[in-house]
């Protein structure tokens, strides 16, 4: 034992290379379940490391797979690590991780969109909002079939301080497609802005951390991976509640090559769009000729705010949608074309 009594930190005893692991239970990537395999540890102990200090740390690995990423997590020394994975095939080889931890590990095959993440961890770790962050974490290489709804929801629950965020501002480190990762991140007046970037940026630190060319993945996807960190605002930067932020947002850029006033427009009814949408502009203090990349956050909290007034002042006015109303009126110029040739005929 050394001199200074301090205890070791855990390793992994030797174990089954990752590509031994794919070879041993016969894996294969599903193309469908947009599965991409990270086989170099030396890029898995990166992402590892861009959650920061995770010594004694408690994790969620969302789709570890055949658990490349996770191995780098268990060396990190961690207290407890949680895997959710829903595709069967994984289990065993996971199993094979557990073992080699002891006590460490949790196994839960299931489908993370679904999980009730807020019984994951004990109570004494959650912390007040305006403290720092707690000592618990979320990791994953995300498939890219469920990446952007993934995070949609995790920030519909930061928003809400519930699921994963009962524990506190808990951050995230997440994989996405490098074109996702750039929108998520992109600033204002950039190409990339989008939906994804006013949605993320309104209620978290986002953090573009490192980019992994595809070529590193098995199989080889086709387009390079990003990684990006998340660490929740201990305030939004729009005090409204979140479906009224998301309508605000996905109407202003349903067409991003247009004025922004004509995604304004969408959120009133054909009969006042008009008036409303100047209206709404006005109280927003919101030039009607910007472009929707070029709103700024604090644009974006102007017009939810003056958007909740309306609605506040018309309490039909939040349930109205725009495409519901589209569909109603080719179904009503469908019937009338129906009746006049009815019409025609009996002549």
């Amino acid at each position: 034992m050394a001199a200074s009594g301090k205890v070791a930190a855990f390793r992994l005893p030797p174990l089954p290379t990752v590509r031994e692991i794919i070879k041993l239970f016969n894996l294969r990537a599903q193309k469908q379940l947009s599965q991409n395999f990270l086989l170099d540890l030396r890029l898995t102990d990166k992402i590892a490391r861009q959650a920061g200090k995770l010594k004694d740390a408690h994790v969620c690995e969302v789709g570890p797979g055949p658990g490349g990423i996770t191995r780098s997590i268990l060396n990190a020394d961690v207290a407890q690590l949680l895997l959710v994975e829903k595709d069967t095939r994984f289990i065993p080889g996971l199993q094979m991780l557990s073992e080699a931890a002891p006590g460490k590990v949790h196994i839960v095959h299931g489908d993370i969109l679904t999980y009730k993440m807020e019984r994951a961890f004990p109570e004494h770790l959650q912390k007040k909002w305006e403290d720092e962050p707690p000592n618990v974490h979320i990791i994953g290489n995300l498939p890219f079939s469920v990446s952007t709804p993934l995070i949609i929801r995790w920030l519909e629950n930061v928003s809400n301080r519930d699921g994963p965020f009962v524990y506190g501002r808990t951050q995230m480190t997440l994989t996405f497609q490098k074109e996702v990762a750039e929108r998520l991140t992109a600033t204002t007046g950039s190409k990339q802005r989008s939906r994804l970037s006013i949605m993320s940026q309104y209620l978290c630190t986002v953090q573009n951390r490192f980019t992994i060319p595809g070529r590193a993945f098995v199989p080889k996807p086709e387009v390079d991976v990003s990684v990006v960190h998340f660490t929740p605002l201990v305030q939004p930067k729009i005090q409204q509640p979140f479906k009224l932020v998301e309508k605000v947002v996905k109407s202003v850029f349903q067409f991003r090559r247009k004025y922004c006033c004509r995604g304004v427009e969408i959120l009133f009814p054909e009969a006042e769009r008009l008036e409303k949408s100047e209206q709404m502009l006005m109280l927003a203090d919101v030039d009607p000729i910007l472009r929707p990349a070029q709103l700024s956050i604090l644009h974006f909290k102007n017009l939810c705010d003056a958007y909740r007034k309306m609605c506040d002042e018309d309490t039909s006015l939040f349930s109205y949608n725009y495409r519901e109303e589209l569909k109603q009126k080719k179904r009503t110029r469908k019937k009338g074309h129906l009746e006049h040739s009815e019409n025609e005929e009996q002549l």
